[in-house]
């Protein structure tokens, strides 16, 4: 189940204790915000929805909260619900949570994360006519398109031929039409993002969008003089690189893993009775310009190491709706950079190492990489970036 999900269930639990005359609340909450425990708190998520609905009820916030919380054991998927502080509630999902979520992943591809939750909505987008603005509204309109939406888009004058061979805009876009004039039934949203300081097309299609997209708009992109080198250098400290070589890594595993004769099926981690900690020769390196994982003599488990990759997988349908909610592409651009980051640690344990044979553990951290370069692949390509298999 993913917070999505989650937070849909637990708003649909409300919904029925209004329904059924348990709570008195005149006006339900649009939706609930589900997130990790913060301290005090126990469980895979938590929500202080119970609190917010107390006052309009005319109830303690624990009552509301034990009242949600007996609605919430009854729903598969849901282990355990605990009552803690002023009326938090504390939810544990069951053990095999993980497993669907990867299942989840790996049957909807580079389509997970899109909802029809705007269907039937027309957006107009108004850019100025400036390379990143132009940009801007491409990959917005991706995102919007990926949440159901039809977007329409207006640039201030026609893109030009630069634009449209090496950033990968499109060339029909309609100029000088004033947003507001169309018939859609969206919210006009003019993108006018800081303007990058230097032609942005000697980068190339992926580095030139990722330059214009990573920074939020309100931000200068790096870009012009020695600042262009570094989203072209292939080294941990560009993060395009980073998010790229992640994926093509899991590629890479997919390819020796059917080598060694092996799939991925998702499932626990770690094997039983106790975690599998791997050992290697080192750490995991690349072009001899320092590692992807931590260094040191202290083991990876492979279990600790996914626990914050799952949570940014489970995360990755609301990163593109707040995307599309705010047209706001950085947003999606840091989260893959926070994902690419999680993976990296997991990779030299998906493997079999020496003589040893491939197990479940080594086939569900097989299926967990794919799932997280799925992610990967279907995120850069919302940003009109190529996700490319071997890097």
């Amino acid at each position: 189940m993913t917070p999505v999900e989650l937070s849909r269930t637990v708003l649909h639990a409300v919904r029925r204790a209004v329904d059924e005359g348990e709570l008195a609340v005149a006006v339900l909450p649009e939706r609930v915000v589900v997130a990790p425990p913060g301290p005090g708190g126990c469980g895979d998520y938590a929500t202080n929805v119970a609190l917010q609905l107390a006052r309009p009820a005319g109830q303690p916030a624990p009552a509301v909260a034990e009242l949600l919380r007996t609605r919430l054991l009854r729903t598969d998927g849901i282990s355990d619900v605990v009552v803690t502080g002023p009326g938090f509630l504390n939810i544990s999902l069951d053990g095999d949570a993980d497993g669907r979520l990867v299942r989840d992943i790996l049957r909807a591809g580079l389509r997970y994360g899109h909802s029809d939750t705007l269907a039937g909505q027309t957006v107009e987008l108004h850019a100025a006519h400036d390379a990143r603005a132009v940009v801007l509204m491409d990959a917005v309109a991706r995102v919007l398109r990926s949440q159901g939406a039809r977007p329409r888009l207006t640039c201030a004058g026609p893109p030009e031929d630069a634009w449209v061979r090496i950033l990968g805009v499109p060339s029909d876009i309609p100029s000088d039409i004033p947003a507001g004039t169309g018939t859609g039934t969206g919210t006009d949203a003019p993108l006018r993002p800081v303007p990058a300081p230097a032609d942005p097309t000697p980068l190339g299609r992926d580095a030139a969008r990722w330059a214009l997209l990573h920074p939020a708009p309100h931000d200068r992109p790096h870009i012009g003089d020695s600042q262009s080198e570094q989203h072209l250098a292939q080294r941990e400290t560009n993060p395009l690189f980073r998010v790229r070589y992640a994926h093509a890594r899991t590629r890479a595993l997919l390819r020796n893993a059917a080598d060694l004769g092996f799939t991925p099926e998702p499932g626990p981690l770690t094997p039983e009775p106790g975690p599998l900690t791997p050992e290697g020769d080192g750490p995991l390196t690349f072009d001899g310009d320092g590692p992807l994982a931590p260094e040191g003599d202290s083991p990876v488990t492979a279990d600790g190491d996914a626990h914050g990759l799952i949570q940014l997988l489970a995360d990755h349908p609301r990163v593109l709706a707040a995307t599309a909610a705010h047209r706001a592409p950085d947003r999606l651009a840091r989260h893959l950079v926070a994902v690419a980051d999680a993976l990296a640690p997991l990779l030299p344990s998906v493997l079999p190492l020496g003589d040893e044979k491939p197990s479940a553990a080594h086939r569900a951290r097989l299926a967990l990489a794919e799932a997280a370069g799925t992610v990967l692949a279907g995120g850069l390509s919302l940003l009109g970036i190529d996700a490319p298999e071997h890097l």
